[in-house]
């Protein structure tokens, strides 16, 4: 197939064409799968105090659903304290309340113009099923890798039985997706490690 360019330039190879595109593909598809893992694990509570845990917390506010972070700023300026400070005053009693109608477990306080929420210590047993559960996501964001690469392995032999690249370009290609997969399985068990140490700490 002719790709029109500049008059300088050649047509681009037919063989470079496919892995070009399976990539602009496969790639978005494993960086979407480490960001929302990373979104996901963030939520789980530790004993460790950190804006992620309220970040998301939807709040009723001028008639619709938002997220905390768009109404308020967020600290944690002590290890098992957050400090929520809604720019708008009179949203405190719909914060209030949507961080006791969330999964977080923890009754806030109102003082004044801001929410405090103190995190109590972890038991053991919290902390072994806060564990489960991070387990549970890492996989399901393994079986997602898994799929992708899978789609993308046949595609590239689709390619090669209709003769669109040859033996040896299905090969280098099946290594391009086997490298991009093994990277984005490192980082997934680099965010896992790094959340269990997280939640043993607490």
């Amino acid at each position: 197939t002719t790709v029109r360019q500049n008059a300088k330039f050649k047509t681009i190879p037919k063989l470079k064409i496919p892995n070009v595109f399976l990539m602009d593909v496969l790639r978005p598809k494993l960086d979407k799968v480490l960001a929302d893992l990373r979104a996901d694990i963030s939520v789980i509570r530790t004993g460790r105090a950190t804006p992620a845990l309220v970040e998301d917390i939807e709040v009723e506010a001028y008639g619709s659903r938002q997220p905390l972070k768009a109404l308020a700023a967020i600290s944690a300026p002590e290890a098992r304290q957050v400090v929520i400070q809604p720019w708008d005053r009179s949203l405190l009693p719909a914060v209030e309340k949507a961080i006791q109608s969330s999964s977080l477990g923890i009754n806030p306080i109102a003082d004044k113009d801001t929410i405090r929420l103190a995190l109590p210590m972890l038991t053991e047993e919290r902390k072994r099923d806060l564990v489960k559960l991070l387990k549970e996501k890492l996989e399901v964001s393994r079986i997602q890798v898994r799929r992708a690469r899978d789609e993308a392995m046949k595609a590239i032999d689709a390619r090669e039985k209709a003769k669109e690249i040859s033996e040896d370009e299905r090969f280098r290609q099946r290594q391009d997706v086997e490298k991009a997969v093994g990277e984005c399985n490192k980082k997934i068990e680099e965010a896992g490690a790094s959340k269990e140490r997280e939640i043993m700490a607490g």
